[in-house]
């Protein structure tokens, strides 16, 4: 099976396994959640629309969704303050010290111009996934906010906030350096 279709297939079970988790919180009060129940199905109800996107993008330019004006950073010193005042750069070193450990950092920035446009073009990717996540599951946690159960989302929230949000940051902050490097090679 070619790898668009095996990816796109998964998305799409996972949008439906995101359904089906959300549809708890209709059927059943907010009493009826035990404390590590309404931790796990927040972290898993993140982790499934993060991955319905994230599948697509692996196979789909889904970034050119939004326009190219989105992704021109137009006010760096507000991002960058944004970036110490959120703490993303512990994020960052956490990234690299578990998930992307820096002897494999060559196959997402080997230093070349095409390897630039490579970074570009990943960092664009991956940045619409997170942000795409981060307003559906927003939107998710109000309604199960109006269905009652407060708790649960906040844990969406917090959650929401570590897996979306501070990537969506760390990967403008990329973008700044980015810019920087194609002005200069005229690309």
């Amino acid at each position: 099976m070619p790898k668009r279709i095996l990816f796109t297939v998964i998305s799409f079970v996972l949008a439906y396994y995101t359904y089906k988790l959300t549809i708890l919180f209709f059927e059943l009060a907010p009493e009826e959640f035990s404390l590590v129940a309404i931790i796990v199905i927040a972290a898993v109800l993140n982790i499934l629309l993060l991955g319905t996107i994230a599948f697509l993008g692996f196979v789909y330019p889904t970034h050119v969704l939004l326009s190219k004006r989105y992704y021109k950073i137009k006010n760096p010193e507000t991002l960058n303050v944004w970036y110490k005042w959120l703490g993303v750069e512990m994020f960052r070193l956490f990234l690299l010290n578990t998930f992307y450990r820096k002897k494999d950092n060559k196959k997402y920035f080997n230093g070349s111009k095409a390897g630039i446009l490579a970074f570009d073009y990943n960092t664009k990717q991956s940045e619409f996934g997170h942000l795409i996540a981060l307003i559906v599951v927003s939107a998710l946690s109000l309604v199960v906010l109006v269905q009652g159960h407060t708790l649960a989302f906040l844990w969406m929230l917090l959650f929401n906030i570590l897996l979306n949000l501070y990537p969506v940051i760390l990967q403008r902050k990329h973008r700044i350096i980015i810019e920087r490097l194609i002005d200069r090679m005229g690309v």
